[in-house]
């Protein structure tokens, strides 16, 4: 039985080149959309198995279109196709119950194992981007290995907090505060560089 898809890109030729080459791999391509907008409307109407779409469409992006399908119960599994990186998207996509995330300079040579992977109810992610992501994941276990109070004032460098902000959000004396972010800069094994620990905290606050 052939396999209905809805896919949506509002750049044209990756939209034509897309679906010729689905069609010559004997899928059934039942609507094309260059705007977030139509893709969601087909997708409502149409209900296909699968949707490939471009994460960033006029109208709704291809997040917004999963995060809608998500709260409507809408069974299409949804595959994003991209050129962005970010490990942000990257962690919303999953939040939202996308199947796939492929980068697009990949999109030809990785669609076929994906969809594949995802009718048999499995995740895919393009293996550059998986690479990516390992980098910038921190190691789990050296979170857990903080302290309750340490997790604390991350989460306060994160926002911005001067050690004399956190020590007076905190009740403390400035040379408290000195001595957590030592503890917290030799557990995490970061430099003393003063701007080390912000921009850690930064890429990891939703870790802790």
């Amino acid at each position: 039985m052939a396999i209905n898809i809805v896919i949506a890109d509002d750049h044209p030729l990756m939209l034509r080149g897309l679906k010729d080459f689905l069609v010559s791999k004997g899928f059934n391509i039942v609507g094309i959309a260059e705007d977030g907008n139509s893709a969601y409307n087909l997708i409502v109407k149409l209900k296909p198995e699968i949707a490939i779409l471009d994460i960033r469409m006029p109208h709704k992006t291809g997040l917004e279109i999963a995060e809608d399908c998500k709260k409507n119960n809408i069974d299409t599994k949804i595959i994003l196709i991209t050129f962005d990186k970010e490990e942000e998207l990257f962690q919303k996509a999953k939040e939202f119950n996308v199947y796939g995330y492929i980068l697009k300079e990949f999109a030809i040579e990785e669609i076929e194992i994906c969809i594949k992977n995802v009718l048999k109810g499995n995740p895919y992610f393009s293996e550059d981007l998986k690479d990516i992501l390992e980098i910038t994941k921190p190691n789990l276990d050296i979170i857990e290995s903080l302290t309750k109070t340490e997790r604390k004032i991350l989460s306060l460098v994160a926002e911005n907090n001067t050690s004399q902000e956190i020590a007076s959000e905190l009740s403390v004396s400035i040379k408290t505060i000195h001595k957590h972010r030592s503890h917290i800069i030799a557990k995490l094994d970061l430099d003393n560089k003063p701007t080390s620990l912000l921009i850690w905290a930064n890429l990891h606050k939703k870790y802790f």
